[in-house]
């Protein structure tokens, strides 16, 4: 009787270790899995690691992983704690319960759950490459037990109001980049104008042409009615090589005229065969505009990025629902929104948008874009509701202000330093 007792206690004693070790397992699988970063694990794909590529295909559906993974860890724990319980009343009577309790939830966290895991997140990444292959197969076998699991799990958080997505961890992984990113500048290791960059081209897609258009009203636009030798002036005088054409009023925009083409022109009209200076009269602007490139307000600005490239043009003219002109967008104005403003000889004498004076105040040009302001400053004014400073200012007053008018929201202190007609086009902030 005493050997038959011997044997069941190794045997269970043995029982209870295997599980221990189970359990080990699955608690260091499940935080290697998860703190593993998808980034490296890629990198090591690429280099050939098949433990990185089965680490990969076992994170994709990451709700069936951890569904697996805690399917087998509680029932080892569970197991185990069972058999202890049994082992140690057997032999100490009604009191082994409460030390089975004890010594269970001694070795439990120890060797199943503190030690495994400080392991696995100490070395996520080469030990996720080393056990997803084991987890694959775990995976396979409990997935009958685990979709049951899921579909209760959803049918309950259905009954009280909550909402699954099962692709919601593709629409998160730009929001991880932008906060690892936001992170890395907080603790000094990203500079500021990397910073910009990374962020402002994550943004292109959740962008539109309507908030970094240049409006209409600052459109510079060649008459096709205009005295041939006036276009060729405001073709050399202006700063931009492309000018849309119209023709009676400004909102008919039948071309857009390139300097080059026009010069090509001039030049076959001046010097070509028996021409003379005199035959600059006969110059006809629409032989060498190009057909006008209309585009939605709405257009996202990663969506019209490629066309520009798709298309090999630089420039489109924005309109409305109703087909309204409202502006013009150009390929620099999208890269300025990932490489900051982009200037040339050219654009030497334009007004300075943003300039900090001695009081500490800073004077913003009217029709700066919030954006602008806030990569500039590093301040978080809201852009939800208005592009630019004096948008802002105005749908905050609920009215378009006098010169002197003071204000104070979000924090900030505006002052209205100048107006124009109905344009505010100066003013002074300084945070409160």
């Amino acid at each position: 009787m005493l050997a038959d007792l011997d044997a069941t206690f190794w045997i269970t004693a043995g029982a209870i270790v295997l599980l221990l070790l189970l359990s080990a397992f699955f608690s260091g699988s499940e935080t290697a899995l998860t703190a593993a970063s998808r980034g490296k694990l890629r990198a090591q794909a690429d280099k050939g690691s098949s433990g990185a590529r089965a680490a990969l295909g076992v994170t994709e559906d990451s709700e069936r992983l951890i569904g697996a993974v805690l399917l087998g860890n509680n029932l080892t724990n569970i197991l185990s704690a069972s058999l202890a319980t049994s082992l140690l009343t057997r032999m100490f009577g009604t009191s082994g319960v409460a030390l089975a309790t004890l010594v269970m939830t001694f070795l439990v966290l120890i060797f199943a759950e503190v030690l495994p895991k400080t392991y696995a997140i100490t070395n996520a990444e080469a030990a996720a490459a080393r056990i997803a292959p084991a987890i694959r197969i775990v995976i396979i076998l409990f997935s009958p037990v685990v979709a049951a699991i899921r579909w209760l799990v959803r049918l309950i958080l259905a009954l009280v109001g909550v909402k699954t997505d099962p692709d919601s961890h593709i629409l998160a992984v730009r929001d991880e980049i932008a906060g690892a990113i936001a992170l890395g500048h907080s603790e000094g290791a990203v500079l500021k104008e990397d910073r910009d960059r990374l962020l402002g081209a994550l943004d292109l897609s959740d962008r539109t042409v309507e908030e970094i258009m240049r409006h209409r009203s600052e459109i510079e636009m060649v008459d096709a009615d205009a005295a041939p030798d006036q276009i060729v002036t405001q073709a050399l005088t202006s700063a931009y090589t492309r000018l849309p054409v119209f023709r009676g009023e400004r909102e008919n925009i039948i071309g857009v005229m390139h300097a080059k083409d026009l010069l090509r022109e001039v030049d076959r009209l001046v010097r070509g065969g028996e021409s003379t200076v005199a035959n600059i009269g006969e110059l006809d602007v629409m032989k060498v505009a190009m057909k006008p490139y209309f585009v939605p307000e709405t257009t996202s600005l990663d969506d019209q990025m490629r066309q520009f490239l798709r298309r090999h043009t630089h420039f489109a003219l924005v309109v409305d629902e109703y087909g309204a002109l409202q502006g013009l967008i150009t390929l620099e104005d999208i890269l300025e929104e990932i490489v900051g403003e982009i200037t040339d000889e050219f654009d030497i004498g334009e007004a300075v948008p943003l300039k900090r004076a001695e009081s500490g105040d800073y004077l913003v040009d009217g029709a700066m874009t919030i954006r602008d302001l806030n990569r500039a400053t590093d301040w978080a004014l809201p852009d939800d509701e208005a592009n630019t400073v004096a948008g802002l200012v105005i749908h905050e007053a609920q009215m378009i202000p006098a010169e002197g008018q003071v204000f104070s929201f979000h924090g900030f202190r505006f002052e209205v330093v100048t107006r124009k007609e109905n344009r505010i086009t100066r003013l002074k902030i300084r945070p409160l």
